[in-house]
C-alpha cells in the first residue's frame, strides 16, 4: 500500500484565515497541513487566489512553519510550482 503524495494547497477558513501547506486529503471537513504557513497580510497579489497562483511577494507577511489542523474551511486551492517557491521563501516586510 502506498502513501498518498502531499499536495501544496492554499486553504481559507470561515474565520478569514489564509494558510499554505502540504496536505494528502483535501476533501474532508478538517484538513491537516504539514509545514503550514499563515498569510497575515498580503498586498499586490491579485487577491488570495493570487497567493495560490504566484505566491506571496516582498510586501506580504508570512508566519513561520507549523503542522496544523484546520476546521471551518471555505476553500482549498492547488498551489502552482511558482507559488510554492515564493511561499517557501517566507517573505515578511
Amino acid at each position: 500500500m502506498t502513501t498518498p503524495k502531499a499536495k501544496a494547497v492554499l486553504v481559507t477558513t470561515i474565520h478569514r484565515g489564509v494558510f499554505f501547506g502540504y496536505a494528502t486529503k483535501i476533501d474532508e471537513d478538517t484538513i491537516f497541513l504539514k509545514n503550514a504557513r499563515n498569510c497575515l497580510y498580503w498586498k499586490n497579489t491579485k487577491g488570495f487566489l493570487g497567493l495560490a497562483a504566484t505566491g506571496p511577494n516582498f510586501e506580504c507577511r508570512i508566519g513561520p512553519k507549523a503542522d496544523i489542523t484546520l476546521r471551518n474551511i471555505t476553500s482549498v486551492s492547488i498551489v502552482t510550482p511558482e507559488a510554492v517557491k515564493n511561499w517557501e521563501k517566507a517573505p515578511w516586510s
